[in-house]
């Protein structure tokens, strides 16, 4: 594919500095970018950008001087997304069902679907129209897949679990693997079946090797908009909101209730049966274990406001210091009480 800098402007709302007629054939990052190539740059990463291989940058519209070919757009980041999808469309997957497939009677494909080889769609499942499934995926009986949704290689939605629509779930995930729930009765862990479901709702995506347990009774539920990266497990009966982040390794345990635009960093995680406000965030390994107002900033465990984890760090650090200062004033109590 071929752009001059002017066309791609015009196409993010932007301003072309300069050179508008060069093409661009390529887009990546600022330390591979090439002579063909457009890239994008936000501070700190201004200079450096001015300075790389790229043909042209995409940079913040209040810039205000640049020595290469730019667009100026009001959010870099957001344009160079954009030109993401432009220079590098889907896959050319043709629609149907693979000879190689497994698709009960009772299911019912929509329109322009693709059933890719060892695929296992079992009774009563429904899939939405230009939904694809790649190979060895498994949806469960009375599962619900909703319309330009793509789910890639070796995912196991279960039964009764509803996916919305223009969702993706990456390679390996589970959705509605039964909830951890045990009674344990004369030393002997007695299983509590797990009767309810998982429900996504639509733009969702979901990592690799990610796990959704299925509620006990109900549903877990994670509703429109919510990201959730790679190795994350949310356990029965989570209630997740609109718009919110899980980064890696972030564990949710039982019943929490998590409101919108809530971002949990990697290695998180939260207690059972709490409630978390809309907008707040955890940093990498923090955790909290009682309610959390909204628009809270925590960090470390267990979670307290940031700033005063903050002043807790700092006086770690200076407790080898003290120890010392407690040891030469204990040293010099002896000598005078002699």
């Amino acid at each position: 594919m071929k752009k001059t800098l002017v066309e791609l402007a015009a196409l993010l709302n932007g301003t072309a500095t300069e050179a508008a007629g060069i093409e661009i054939t390529g887009i990546t990052n600022i330390d591979d970018a090439g002579s063909g190539d457009i890239t994008f740059a936000v501070p700190p990463h201004i200079e450096k950008a001015g300075k790389c291989g790229a043909a042209a940058v995409i940079i913040p519209d209040t810039t205000q001087s640049f020595p290469k070919p730019a667009i100026r757009v009001a959010n870099p980041r957001m344009a160079f997304t954009t030109l993401l999808s432009l220079f590098t469309p889907k896959p050319d997957v043709s629609p149907g069902v693979h000879p190689a497939a497994v698709v009960s009677a009772s299911a019912k494909l929509g329109a322009n679907v693709a059933v890719m080889a060892h695929v296992v769609v079992d009774d009563n499942a429904v899939i939405g129209d230009n939904t694809i499934l790649y190979p060895h995926t498994y949806i469960g009986r009375h599962a619900i897949v909703g319309s330009d949704t793509l789910i890639y290689p070796n995912v196991t939605i279960r039964e009764n679990c509803q996916v919305g629509n223009r969702v993706i779930i990456q390679s390996g995930a589970v959705i509605g693997s039964d909830g951890f729930g045990f009674v344990t009765v004369g030393g002997k862990h007695q299983k509590v079946p797990q009767v309810g479901n998982v429900i996504i709702e639509d733009d969702v995506e979901i990592g690799a090797n990610t796990c959704l347990d299925r509620a006990t009774t109900g549903s877990t539920i994670v509703k429109q908009g919510t990201k959730i990266d790679n190795l994350v497990h949310l356990a029965h009966n989570v209630v997740v909101g609109e718009n919110c982040f899980f980064v890696a390794q972030t564990g949710i345990a039982g019943s929490a209730k998590i409101g919108n635009n809530v971002t949990f960093a990697g290695q998180s995680g939260s207690a059972g049966h709490l409630t978390i406000g809309d907008n707040c965030v955890f940093a990498a390994r923090s955790a909290p274990i009682n309610d959390t107002p909204a628009n809270s900033f925590c960090a470390g465990f267990p979670a307290r406001p940031h700033r005063e984890w903050l002043r807790s760090e700092a006086a770690v650090g200076r407790l080898p210091e003290l120890i010392k200062k407690v040891r030469e004033l204990e040293q010099r109590l002896a000598e005078v009480e002699k």
